[in-house]
């Protein structure tokens, strides 16, 4: 009896003791829910409406930059890195290793693709690996191992990248494969996704479209809080231009950021979209890119033939002023060239005797020379203001005025327009002035500067300073004004602006287009104009020529060249700046041509004027001139990069990367032999023949090559050759 009671004691004093701690912990549970309802509630809802109310910025998708037929030079990319977290809560063993060879065998077919040569057998390898690295039964041999001083199995990261760079396409086609194509959480199969600004076309107009780097920006943004709406600012990572276009139009490219605002639902919190972020616009450019390659290859080979530092050139139309192609070379410490550095084009340099050609249209213009038959006086030598003698290359005791262009003077430029300025030497940049030729010409380029010419006084020291000036020492003109003025000259006077920017669109739509604007509607009459064509014409093709290299019968080229000592810590060295601005054909001026060559070591016609020379007649070949010929290219595997007409969302949703077309819709032509490059044998036989051509047809495809027949001994009937094929 007394052992029942005894037990009875003990059960009791369990029981009590298990009440006593469970009244004990809902003591504490109520005590902690009062308190958190009651007494720290304003604290709570505090940070809860700093959750729930906070607004956030989001970043807008950068515009793209588009050629002038459409074609992408630049656009952000979205990539997909896949990889698997071998750490996921709920990841699946048993799967995992159930679909291992199936999922081997699909990733081994799938890395072909992507560069990836890995068999099924080391993709086993390498997964399993990657998988026992975390397990315990490895580890714990990895230690037993590092005792006995033996080599160790490797631990492996928790996450294990399978791939880089992938579209979205690629993704789904590889979340689609065994195992991975179940629930996230049992995987751990999962992605990251990156941004990357690319260049389809690589190394075309690389500078002129510029480079982008990640910065820190402060933003300001409306918020709400507690005390109503505040304005925050924070500081963002974002993607902005530092050269070129990007960094000129960084506004429009960029876009408008979009808000997101916390809102709980039941069971989670998301982040709603409040106000949408604005894409960027797409700015479609004035670059061709078929001139484009052509003048950049023709850069590459006469900076390499003849040891350049750097080179620039620039090719725009006559008559609107577009910019069909732009491009900068420099030579790295590697010595090799590259796109990378700087925009040579819209810097400021002694211009040398491309300069003549700006002084002449000027003297014309103020009636210093009013027959430019007029015969003077230059000799070999013209000691000026008891200063230094100028004297020419080539000198003549004396020349015609429209032999000062042709041959080059010093001396015979120098006499013309002290007829004007002796007196009061600043008023040759006052009258340059008038005529706009300090007028910034906003084309989009970053860093774009205007030309500088000194100030001039009335003192002895001024005069000998403009003597100089008039033919290009001791200024600082870009190569983008020089070729301004130049154009303008082949336009009849008209002083086109220089532009780079064709029109702003957005999703695919146009919002604005850049008009045709001018510096002045006429910096010199028509009449004097066409003298000054007349003298630039003589350069090539005149008996005292500095540029006769430059004839060819194909292409009538007119333009002058230019050489001035390069200038280093003030003093001038042996290297020389090789300059030539021109435009061709003479007759009927479509381009106009700057090209500047830094340290070569041969003439500025062998240099600068060769790439001129040479991108015209490339250009004449191709038919860019409104006409095709029989001209045949040296370099006969010269590659045609076909142009993509269709949006970037449409080839994303077919999972093209690398798409091609290779066929173009035929045009009007109403004179001249038409161009059929790009069309099918249907389409250049129709238009050949209803032009009275006889036409020969080579291989299957659309036209790669024509040319006329040279066997025909009947010169009355006109055959064309017609080599068909695929572009490359």
């Amino acid at each position: 009896m007394a052992k029942k009671k005894k037990n009875k004691y003990h059960i009791l004093s369990r029981y009590n003791f298990v009440l006593f701690v469970f009244v004990l912990v809902a003591t504490a549970i109520i005590f902690c829910l009062v308190r958190t309802t009651w007494v720290q509630a304003p604290k709570w809802n505090e940070k809860a409406d700093r959750i729930l109310l906070r607004t956030k910025l989001t970043q807008p998708n950068r515009g793209q930059i588009l050629a002038d037929n459409g074609a992408v030079l630049a656009a952000t990319v979205e990539y997909y890195t896949p990889y698997i977290d071998w750490q996921a809560e709920g990841f699946s063993s048993k799967k995992f290793k159930e679909n291992l060879d199936e999922l081997c065998d699909s990733l081994a077919s799938f890395g072909k693709k992507h560069g990836d040569k890995r068999t099924a057998k080391q993709w086993r390898q390498t997964l399993m690996e990657k998988y026992c690295g975390i397990d315990k039964r490895t580890m714990s041999i990895k230690e037993r191992r590092l005792k006995h001083n033996r080599d160790t199995v490797k631990c492996r990261d928790r996450y294990h990248i399978l791939f880089k760079k992938l579209s979205r396409h690629e993704y789904l086609r590889l979340q689609s494969f065994p195992f991975f194509n179940g629930r996230r959480s049992q995987t751990g199969f999962t992605y990251a996704i990156s941004s990357e600004r690319v260049k389809p076309f690589g190394k075309t107009a690389a500078l002129s479209i510029g480079q982008l780097r990640w910065d820190s920006v402060p933003r300001s943004y409306e918020t709400m809080t507690d005390s109503g709406l505040i304005t925050v600012t924070d500081t963002f990572v974002e993607l902005h231009g530092i050269t070129g276009l990007e960094r000129a139009l960084d506004n429009h490219l960029f876009g408008k950021h979009g808000k997101t605002k916390t809102e709980q639902l039941t069971g989670r919190i998301v982040n709603w979209e409040t106000e949408a972020a604005q894409s960027g616009y797409d700015i479609m450019t004035t670059i061709n890119i078929d001139i484009q390659d052509i003048l950049e290859e023709e850069l590459v080979k006469v900076c390499n033939e003849y040891d350049a530092d750097w080179g620039t050139a620039i090719i725009m139309e006559v008559k609107t002023g577009k910019i069909k192609a732009i491009t900068s070379l420099n030579r790295n410490k590697s010595q090799d060239l590259s796109e990378q550095g700087l925009m040579h084009a819209g810097l400021g340099y002694e211009p040398g005797s491309v300069m003549k050609v700006i002084s002449m249209t000027l003297a014309l213009e103020k009636g210093l020379v009013r027959n430019v038959n007029e015969v003077i006086s230059t000799g070999h030598s013209f000691a000026y203001g008891h200063s230094r003698p100028i004297t020419d290359a080539h000198g003549y005791s004396s020349m015609p005025i429209h032999q000062i262009i042709e041959s080059s003077s010093n001396i015979g430029m120098a006499k013309v327009i002290l007829r004007g300025y002796e007196r009061e030497p600043d008023k040759y940049r006052q009258d340059l002035e008038a005529m706009g030729f300090f007028e910034p010409l906003r084309t989009g380029i970053a860093w774009e500067r205007t030309p500088k010419i000194a100030k001039l006084g009335n003192k002895n020291w001024d005069r000998v300073a403009l003597t100089r000036m008039c033919y290009g020492y001791s200024t600082e003109i870009p190569p983008l004004s020089t070729l301004a003025f130049y154009n303008a000259i082949a336009n009849d006077g008209k002083y086109i602006r220089p532009r780079l920017i064709d029109r702003f669109m957005r999703d695919g739509v146009v919002d604005s287009i850049v008009p045709e604007t001018y510096i002045r509607e006429q910096v010199c009459s028509p009449e004097n104009a066409a003298k000054v064509r007349s003298m630039l014409r003589d350069v090539v093709w005149g008996k005292y020529g500095t540029a006769q290299f430059l004839k060819d019968p194909d292409v009538e080229i007119a333009g002058k060249t230019g050489t001035c000592y390069v200038l280093k810590d003030g003093k001038y060295t042996n290297k020389k700046r090789l300059a030539f601005c021109g435009f061709f054909p003479y007759e009927n001026p479509q381009y106009t041509c700057m090209v500047l060559v830094s340290g070569a070591n041969r003439g500025a016609a062998r240099t600068s004027g060769a790439v001129l020379k040479n991108t015209a007649l490339r250009m004449y070949a191709r038919g860019l001139l409104g006409k095709n010929s029989d001209y045949k290219e040296n370099n006969s595997n010269v590659q045609r990069t076909a142009q993509v007409y269709t949006s970037s969302k449409a080839l994303s949703d077919l999972g093209i990367r690398n798409a091609q077309t290779i066929h173009r819709q035929a045009e009007k032509v109403d004179s001249g032999m038409p161009n059929v490059m790009g069309l099918t044998a249907r389409e250049a036989l129709a238009i050949l023949e209803g032009k009275g051509y006889s036409v020969k047809l080579n291989g299957n495809g659309i036209v790669v090559k024509q040319q006329l027949s040279r066997t025909n001994a009947d010169n009355n009937k006109k055959e064309i050759i017609l080599t068909l094929g695929l572009y490359k």
